[in-house]
């Protein structure tokens, strides 16, 4: 009787043992699934943004990843004249920020774009600024033809936004010839601002957006009421993008209240 017990017992143990093994197994093969289906699920959204959005990028990212744990978002930032033709000759990209209406309605006519999903997100201003121990003394835009004044940084006008409006700035005040003659030419707007605050040149056109973090530079003034278009930023999933559904979740995203907190602390307007 004593030998059927301890041999009962010892088949107990065994079974035991062989399930915790078993559980055990179990378990990591599970934990293995988890690990997969959560690695498959995540996904990395490319957006190609205007160089006068860097400021923003950075909490931006930090707020989404909140909300969306699985979702990556890398920023690409250029002048959005270069960032337009990059996506025109395939450049991999899910979502395009513009720092201008005319190189997104470029992409648009070209059917690049998907489909109703172009909002106006933001709107900035265009100021001139000097060198922070700068001594030269300037009131308003039109100042820059003066002597005092023989180096000016602008963008771009064909590729950089902030180059365009400038341009159109002096062109309505009739002095762009002049202006033109003291040029040097940015390929982005934070190539411009960095002359500035270098010493490089005499002053420069940037957005007021630029000047926030700045401590090198100073503000002299808005450009004149009405001489530039509007400072639209729009935005738009492009119709190439692999995630349009993630695509179209960020840029809803970035219409919240939380998104626009971020961009009114760093100069912007809500559109």
């Amino acid at each position: 009787m004593l030998k059927s017990q301890k041999t009962l017992s010892f088949y107990i143990c065994i079974f035991i043992l062989i399930s915790i093994i078993t559980g055990c197994g179990t378990q990591k093969v599970n934990d293995t699934e988890k690990k997969s289906a959560s690695t498959a699920n995540k996904v990395e959204l490319l957006v190609s943004a205007a160089a006068s959005l860097a400021g923003v990028a950075k909490d931006l990212t930090e707020l989404y990843k909140i909300e969306k744990p699985n979702v990556n978002i890398k920023f690409t930032f250029g002048s959005s004249g270069a960032l337009q033709t990059q996506i025109e000759e395939g450049a991999p990209s899910d979502i395009f920020i513009s720092a201008s209406l005319k190189q997104m309605n470029a992409l648009e006519q070209k059917g690049l774009l998907l489909e109703d999903s172009k909002k106006e997100l933001l709107v900035n201003k265009v100021v001139l600024i000097l060198p922070k121990d700068s001594k030269i003394k300037l009131t308003k835009f039109q100042d820059v033809v003066s002597d005092s004044v023989s180096m000016i940084a602008l963008g771009e006008p064909d590729s950089v936004p902030v180059g365009q409006y400038a341009q159109e700035v002096f062109k309505t005040l009739g002095i762009w010839m002049e202006v033109k003659g003291k040029a040097v030419f940015g390929s982005d707007v934070r190539q411009v601002l960095t002359w500035v605050e270098n010493g490089d040149v005499d002053c420069g056109v940037v957005y007021q957006t630029d000047t926030i973090e700045s401590e090198k530079i100073k503000v002299i003034c808005e450009a004149p009421e009405g001489t530039h278009k509007p400072v639209i930023y729009p935005v738009a999933v492009l119709k190439n993008s692999k995630n349009q559904q993630e695509a179209g979740e960020f840029i809803d995203f970035l219409t919240t209240e939380k998104a626009a907190a971020v961009f009114k602390k760093n100069g912007f307007e809500i559109k």
